[in-house]
C-alpha cells in the first residue's frame, strides 16, 4: 500500500509502499477454479428410423452462435456451386482498409481511447467491426479513467492516460532512476524492475490503475489511482466504501517546484469525484515528516485527517472530501 512521499520539493513525488517499492495494492485472493461444464448434444435422443431431415444449405443452423455462423459461411463460399449459379459474394474488404499481415497505423501517442459506447472489435480480418459485449479494459474497479479528461489547469489541459508498457516503460524507468524519485519509490534499476511494478497492477483485478499524467500532450508525471478501501491501507484508518487513493511523481526536473504538482493533485482529485459518484473521499498518505508534501496536499484542497502508523513510516492521512471540495 503505497505512501505518498514527494521528493524534496512538494511537487516531485508521492510514492508507494512505505518506501518498499512494492505494488500499491494487496494481492487479490485467488479465484476458485471452476470445473469445465459438459457440452454437446444429448447422446440418448430418440430419432426416427430415417433420421432427422437434412439441414438446408441456404441457411445457418437455427441456434448457431457467431462462430458457427462464420464457419458455415466459410464452408458455403468454399463449396462448388451448381452450373449456371451466380458466384458467391466476395468477402468484404479488410477492416479499416488493412491488408492481412500489416499492422494498423499507431494512434496518437496519448490520445484517448474508445469509450464504453464505441468500444469495438473485429474478430478476424474481413469481418465488420461490432460493439464488444464488455467495457474497455481500463474500466476495472476504478472506472474508465481514459475518458475522464481533459481537465483545465493553470498550466494547460491535463488528462490521465492508462500506462501502456510497450510505449511507456523506457520513460517511466528513466523517471524511476532519478535520485529524487528513487529515494521514495525504490524502483531504480533496469526496466524489468519498473515493469514488474506496473504488471502487478495491470494484470491484477483492477483495483489499482497506473497512468501517465499528460499536460498539453506531454507526459509530465506518473500516477496510480487505486481503491483505498480495497487496499492494505484500509487496515490502518476507518475506510469508507469507494475511498479512492492517489500516488504520484512529477517526472521532469524542470516541472518541479513551480506548483504543477499541487495544481494536478487538485485536478485529479476533482476528476475522481466527478466521475466516481460513489466515492465520497480521495485520500493519500505522505510521510508525516515530509512537510513540503503535506503542504502541497493542503494547497490542493486536502485536509489533514489523522496520523497513521504504516509499515516503515508514520503517515499523514490526507483527505479531499466531496462535501468540502468547493470550500477548500
Amino acid at each position: 500500500m503505497p505512501p505518498t512521499d514527494p521528493a524534496p520539493d512538494p511537487d516531485a513525488t508521492t510514492a508507494p509502499g512505505g518506501g518498499r517499492g512494492t505494488a500499491p495494492t494487496a494481492a487479490p485472493a485467488a479465484a476458485p477454479t471452476r470445473a469445465p461444464s459438459a457440452s454437446g448434444p444429448a447422446a440418448d435422443a430418440a430419432l426416427g428410423e430415417e433420421g432427422p431431415p437434412a439441414p438446408r444449405r441456404d441457411a445457418p443452423p437455427e441456434h448457431a452462435c457467431d462462430d458457427t455462423v462464420d464457419l458455415w459461411l466459410s464452408a458455403l463460399h468454399e463449396t462448388p456451386q451448381p452450373p449456371g449459379a451466380a458466384p458467391p459474394a466476395p468477402h468484404p474488404p479488410p477492416v479499416d482498409g488493412l491488408r492481412e499481415g500489416r499492422a494498423a497505423a499507431a494512434p496518437p501517442a496519448y490520445a484517448p481511447g474508445p469509450g464504453p459506447a464505441d468500444h469495438a472489435v473485429a474478430a478476424r480480418p474481413g469481418q465488420a467491426r461490432h460493439a464488444a459485449p464488455f467495457p474497455p479494459p481500463t474500466a476495472g474497479l476504478i472506472g474508465d479513467v481514459e475518458r475522464w479528461g481533459p481537465a483545465t489547469t493553470p498550466f494547460g489541459a491535463f488528462r490521465l492516460v492508462p500506462v501502456a508498457i510497450q510505449r511507456d516503460l523506457p520513460l517511466l524507468t528513466r523517471w524511476m532512476n532519478d535520485p529524487s524519485v528513487a529515494a521514495f519509490w525504490e524502483l531504480a534499476g533496469p526496466e524489468d524492475i519498473t515493469e514488474r511494478h506496473l504488471r502487478a497492477q495491470l494484470d491484477g483485478d483492477g483495483r489499482s490503475l497506473p497512468c501517465l499524467g499528460v499536460l498539453d500532450g506531454v507526459p509530465v508525471g506518473y500516477w496510480e489511482v487505486y481503491r483505498a478501501d480495497l487496499d492494505a491501507l484500509a487496515r490502518h484508518y476507518p475506510a469508507r466504501p469507494h475511498d479512492t487513493g492517489l500516488h504520484l511523481l512529477i517526472g521532469g526536473v524542470a516541472d518541479r517546484g513551480r506548483g504543477i504538482g499541487t495544481a494536478l493533485l487538485r485536478a485529479v482529485a476533482d476528476l475522481v469525484l466527478d466521475h466516481r459518484p460513489d466515492c465520497g473521499r480521495v485520500v493519500a498518505e505522505p510521510d508525516l515528516r515530509n512537510t513540503p508534501s503535506i503542504a502541497a496536499f493542503l494547497g490542493a484542497g486536502f485536509r489533514f485527517g489523522a496520523e497513521v502508523a504504516l509499515p516503515g513510516k508514520r503517515a499523514a492521512l490526507m483527505v479531499r472530501d466531496r462535501a468540502l471540495r468547493h470550500l477548500l
